[in-house]
């Protein structure tokens, strides 16, 4: 619901009411008061508030206003770690506790390391607002880890241009490119590994031990199996997630896990595959990206057993599902 509140809050800022915005989506105002939300009926309420506002820059404005208690208990581990990178990992970790709408990726480079945000949207196509919020709130998150708020060096988004240059300037400040292949910010690696001025371990193992609690306890409430898809493909290689990290991550031994999965009638290989494949049929018939790039963002060591596997999954090849 953090999003929700932050997007009635901007909603508010510009002269709107909560019943307002919330009848232009078709949501009743009772559902205030759900612990978590549909993510279509987020989408709604995203394009009712643009459309009720007119203000081009209101995704930007309303997650440069996020702060920690939009974040719930994950903010408090964040504001324990060491650094920024360690902080990016804990929401990666449980990013589930925070959102359902996306999940966000780090892949390192040499020099500087990308931090990409994979919308995974319902029935309704994201508004652009939606995705230009997160990325706003990630810059925005960091006035309260550091003195000094990180600045990227390059944000691309995969939609076109909404509002004027110079509003996204004045967050991002720094090189803003649109229609591309994912949405993301590219991070210098001294800022994502300087260390942090409030940094306490002790600290944040309590309060992982908490969300952790509740990222199980929530699990426990989905189909098991789609919440270790959702895990695989948000901690997808390389490395390939692992059977053992999984089960770390669930707070489960590795026979247990395995036995909830059996449960479902599948087991940790099989959901690694498909969540493998529903990956490599996206990235190769949505983007123009390197057969060998997508291979090895996918945890394949070399190109001739990515052909295989999609081989097996499609019948054909990626260049001419890519062509088809």
């Amino acid at each position: 619901m953090s999003w929700v509140h932050t997007v009635l809050g901007e909603a508010r800022r510009q002269g709107l009411g909560d019943t307002t915005v919330l009848a232009a989506a078709g949501i009743r105002p009772e559902e205030l008061q759900q612990d978590r939300w549909p993510i279509d009926h987020i989408t709604r309420l995203w394009r009712a508030a643009a459309r009720l506002t007119q203000d081009p820059g209101f995704g930007l404005k309303a997650g440069a206003l996020v702060g920690p208690a939009s974040f719930n208990v994950v903010a408090f581990i964040v504001q324990s770690a060491a650094t920024l990178r360690q902080a990016l990992n804990v929401v990666q970790k449980y990013q589930s506790l925070i959102s359902d709408g996306g999940r966000f990726q780090l892949l390192p480079g040499p020099t500087a390391s990308w931090l990409v945000y994979h919308p995974r949207q319902g029935d309704l196509a994201f508004s652009p607002h939606q995705i230009e919020a997160v990325l706003a709130a990630v810059v925005s998150a960091t006035r309260w880890l550091s003195p000094q708020p990180i600045r990227p060096s390059l944000v691309r988004f995969s939609h076109e241009q909404v509002g004027p240059l110079s509003g996204y300037r004045e967050v991002f400040a720094c090189p803003i490119e649109f229609s591309q292949a994912y949405n993301g910010l590219l991070i210098d690696n001294t800022v994502l590994d300087h260390p942090l001025p409030q940094a306490n371990p002790q600290l944040a193992q309590v309060h992982e031990q908490y969300a952790a609690t509740q990222l199980h306890a929530m699990n426990q409430a989905q189909d098991f199996d789609q919440a270790v898809r959702q895990w695989i493909a948000t901690h997808m290689g390389p490395p390939l997630p692992t059977r053992a990290d999984a089960a770390q991550a669930f707070g489960l031994s590795e026979r247990t896990l395995a036995r909830r999965l059996q449960a479902c009638h599948t087991h940790f290989g099989e959901v690694l595959d498909q969540v493998r494949r529903d990956l490599a049929l996206q990235q190769v018939s949505g983007t123009q990206r390197a057969l060998r790039d997508i291979a090895h963002d996918l945890g394949f060591a070399e190109l001739s057993p990515f052909y295989r596997a999609f081989q097996r999954w499609t019948g054909t090849t990626p260049a001419r599902w890519r062509q088809g």
